[in-house]
């Protein structure tokens, strides 16, 4: 069946060029599957829901005032804009997506085909249902106060270190420049005994 074209589905607060051919909005739940040794089925835990989906099909015509390239341009100016680098959340109204609770979506896929018998272009738009994800930051005050007495702990202990290290460094200059005396054995080093073992060597 086709639509009269009319204003039933905006995106981004532009209204779809062309006729809708179709929309088709699939909601699915998550469901994981354990494999169990020894055992032909697989027990299923339900684990929450994906995130809705969108697919708009769309007959583009040309116009009195402009071709079905340029009204098809419109869909590729909602999908990307000019600079843009990364898809945004845009809000969609209409009908069908009303009934699933969907009102913002991430235009995800824009794919248009053309046949040569037929004056017009085949749109088609794949749109994924856009959830915000609330990331609430818990801060622990007695983390950042165990961390801020480390901080202090490792600056106390840096400075006791280099104290330790300027005075000793200070009293080994003193013990350097002091009169430390000379070695036993040099003082009591006598060179008459070896001279007379060498004299009784024979020759």
């Amino acid at each position: 069946m086709i639509f009269i074209e009319d204003e039933r589905i905006k995106l981004n607060g532009v209204v779809l060029p062309g006729l809708v051919k179709s929309i088709e909005v699939t909601e699915t739940a998550k469901v994981d599957e354990q494999e169990v040794e020894g055992s032909a089925s697989k027990p299923k835990q339900a684990a929450g829901y994906e995130d809705a989906k969108v697919n708009i099909e769309l007959l583009i015509d040309d116009t009195e005032s402009q071709t079905k390239y340029e009204r098809y341009a419109l869909l590729r100016e909602i999908f990307r804009k000019p600079g843009q680098n990364v898809p945004e959340p845009i809000p969609i109204v209409c009908e069908d997506t009303a009934a699933h609770g969907v009102e913002k979506v991430i235009f995800k896929k824009l794919t248009h085909k053309g046949e040569n018998k037929k004056s017009q272009l085949t749109a088609n738009l794949e749109l994924w249902e856009y959830i915000p994800q609330t990331i609430t930051a818990v801060s622990s005050s007695g983390g950042s106060s165990s961390s801020g007495s480390s901080k202090r702990s490792k600056t106390s202990s840096g400075s006791a270190a280099q104290s330790s290290s300027a005075s000793l460094n200070a009293n080994y200059q003193k013990y350097l420049r002091s009169k430390r005396g000379k070695s036993p054995a040099a003082d009591n080093f006598d060179a008459a005994p070896a001279l007379r073992k060498i004299a009784r060597l024979p020759y």
